[in-house]
């Protein structure tokens, strides 16, 4: 119970909840339900009291009272939602900021990296492919924001509404009251226990099974012509359909703890209903009615016939409240286990060390060149400050930087957001772009649809070379730019990237290159060897 206190407190920090805008949630849902359950004790009243046919005056109050309660029911439950959902948004908001800004901070290499797949749902937070960082993000924080509508204001509002309604039945018979309280604890305790019992085991079984799956989709999705190449298109299809059919399976079993639940509420009813019968049925019987100015009433010991009414129909109403709680507990089960992880991601990276990197050395246009593996990308990010603080006027353009689906120009203007058309164009060719751009319809001015998959891979490092041209940043850190371009074509924009003279970059620019192998024949003036365990050796001033 502690731990489940703790986990509602830290829930509402992340959230940063605001108390008065829950408490007008709370407020409406129980002035809904609470409208619910008057309208059946004064509807059950109102039948009995019709069938002792008394004059029409006499029932008018209730007649209006019974219709305005059936609007005021549809009303506040329409502003129940309204107010519940634009909290639960205002708080999804403000946990997706606080985690974009963790990961914004964070060891971006670490979390990048794609480790042993024994590794996957190891639960370090360091260690994360694109669709694990996508699932944190997106469905983590969803699952946050469903606690709010599903969870925090169900359970406040099933909780009032059931003291209302024991304590209505309290008044006509006590006995009942106390059926009535113990059906709604079973329903409302033991039905969300094993619902929540049901959440926790899919989420153990299914949450590593769903991550792979998104994680190996993504994969093949993002890879497939890789794949192909080496052969391992078919392994990975694979594993990602092997994920998802354990992943309902594990759904399948849990799902036999959240049949029992059901079951719970109906039985509930059944019993409350039954027992409210039999006591009104004692004590109508053990009344003998007295005629009073034309009305039947009844003497001490027994229950009018309105009572007797409101006494059966009231447990049926009664149990709307708690009939969300066990969808309530999942909720909340579901919530505390995307609140785990999301405090593991900031936690671990408060708790890594930022990494140290060698100073930039010396000259205007630098080769990094070493092995797969060796550490190059990461020294480039170093470099760029990516660990620690970001450098001004030093930017690093990544090999798998995005393009969005919208036209080139918009996609050049991510750099720059006054990129002219003539200056996105003369980039484009100066970049070996020229045939590729005559081919497009409308130019510069072309929609890319779905991004990256509307070009091969050489036309995308082309045009990510372009935008890194048109930034302003005074130090350029080039991750593999020429990588899935024909060879020739490759090392001759190589040669001119590192070429002061070639007048593809300003003279007064710095330009770094990572790449897997030098082209003969470079007029860098500085290269760095990365060898594999982080080692590096600097040559200067490379004759041409």
């Amino acid at each position: 119970m502690r731990a489940v206190l703790a986990d509602f407190r830290c829930i509402r920090e992340l959230l940063e909840l605001s108390r008065a805008r829950m408490a007008l949630s709370v407020g409406w849902g129980v002035l809904a339900l609470g409208s619910g359950l008057g309208l059946a004790a004064l509807a059950a009243w109102l039948i009995a009291r019709a069938w002792q046919m008394p004059p029409v005056l006499d029932l008018s109050i209730a007649v209006t009272t019974v219709r305005a309660l059936g609007i005021s029911r549809g009303l506040c439950r329409y502003l129940e939602r309204l107010a519940t959902h634009d909290v639960a948004l205002r708080s999804m908001s403000t946990a997706r900021t606080t985690t974009y800004r963790t990961l914004a901070g964070a060891d971006i290499w670490r979390l990048r990296r794609t480790e042993a797949k024994d590794e996957v749902g190891s639960g370090d937070p360091t260690r994360l492919r694109r669709g694990e960082l996508l699932g944190r993000v997106m469905s983590d924080i969803d699952d946050l924001g469903a606690v709010v509508v599903r969870a925090f204001v169900p359970i406040a509002v099933a909780l009032i509404l059931s003291l209302l309604a024991v304590g209505l039945l309290a008044s006509i018979s006590v006995l009942a009251a106390v059926i009535l309280a113990v059906a709604l604890a079973i329903s409302g305790i033991i039905a969300p226990w094993l619902s929540a019992r049901a959440a926790r085991e899919a989420e153990l079984a299914v949450r590593a099974d769903r991550t792979e799956f998104t994680a190996e989709a993504l994969t093949v999705l993002d890879h497939a012509p890789e794949l192909r190449v080496a052969g391992r298109l078919s392994d990975a299809v694979g594993a990602a359909t092997a994920a998802g059919q354990r992943a309902v399976a594990a759904e399948d079993r849990a799902a036999k703890h959240g049949a029992w639940a059901a079951a719970v509420l109906p039985l509930s009813i059944g019993a409350s209903v039954l027992g409210a019968l039999l006591i009104g049925i004692v004590l109508y019987g053990s009344g003998t009615p007295v005629p009073t100015a034309g009305f039947q009433t009844v003497a001490p010991g027994g229950i009018s016939p309105m009572a007797f009414t409101v006494l059966v129909l009231v447990p049926l109403s009664a149990f709307e409240a708690v009939a969300v709680l066990p969808a309530a507990a999942q909720a909340l089960t579901t919530g505390r286990a995307a609140l785990h992880r999301l405090n593991r991601l900031e936690h671990s990276e408060s708790e890594t060390p930022a990494p140290t990197f060698p100073p930039l050395p010396a000259g205007r246009r630098i080769a990094v060149v070493g092995p797969s593996g060796a550490g190059k990308t990461t020294l480039l990010m170093g470099w760029a400050g990516l660990f620690d603080t970001p450098r001004p006027g030093v930017t690093f353009f990544a090999e798998d930087a995005h393009l969005f689906g919208t036209t080139v120009l918009e996609n050049l203007r991510v750099a720059r957001g006054d990129i002219t058309a003539a200056e996105a164009e003369t980039a484009l060719r100066a970049v070996g772009a020229g045939d590729w751009l005559d081919s497009l319809p409308e130019g510069v001015d072309t929609d890319l649809v779905g991004g990256a998959a509307a070009v091969s891979g050489g036309q995308r490092r082309r045009i990510l070379l372009a935008r890194a041209l048109l930034s302003p940043a005074r130090v350029l850190l080039l991750d593999e730019p020429t990588e899935h371009m024909e060879a020739e074509a490759g090392a001759e924009l190589q040669r001119r990237l590192l070429d002061e003279s070639s007048g593809l970059v300003d003279r007064d620019r710095t330009v770094v290159v990572v790449t897997h192998q030098l082209p003969p024949d470079t007029k860098a003036d500085t290269v760095v060897h990365v060898e594999p365990g982080g080692s590096l050796s600097v040559d200067h001033f490379i004759p041409a």
